[in-house]
């Protein structure tokens, strides 16, 4: 059975940072691509950073490039989203997400297999 599941949410004011987690479980996860989206009310769910299988390759979204930065440790089949300067406009539901295909390159939804719960992250002014 296939599980990702996020931790490290929560509410932080502007400036600060969070620490997100996700834990993966049932498939192959040192072979597997990971990803980070994000998602708010209304809106279509928006890349946020993707790691390749053997961490060699990464990709960030501009819109968080120099804050965040997406790692993964395989020995625990887990994959974090270190997040620092965080502003209001960061506050979203926070998905991790595989890909097969093991690559860094996915930025679509459709280029994931599997996905977490969610996990929020509210950031004040």
């Amino acid at each position: 059975q296939v599980q990702l599941v996020e931790s490290g949410g929560g509410l932080v004011q502007a400036g600060g940072s969070l620490r997100l987690s996700c834990a993966a479980s049932g498939f192959p996860f040192s072979t597997y691509g990971m990803g980070w989206f994000r998602q708010t009310p209304g809106k279509d769910r928006e890349f946020v950073a993707a790691m390749a299988w053997n961490s060699a390759r990464s990709s960030h979204a501009d819109s968080v490039k120099g804050r965040f930065t997406i790692s993964r440790d395989n020995a625990r089949n887990t994959v974090f989203l270190q997040m620092n300067s965080l502003k209001p406009e960061d506050t979203a539901v926070y998905y991790c997400a595989a890909n097969w295909r093991g690559t860094s390159a996915g930025r679509l939804p459709e280029d994931y297999n599997y996905w977490g719960q969610g996990t929020q992250v509210t950031v004040s002014l």
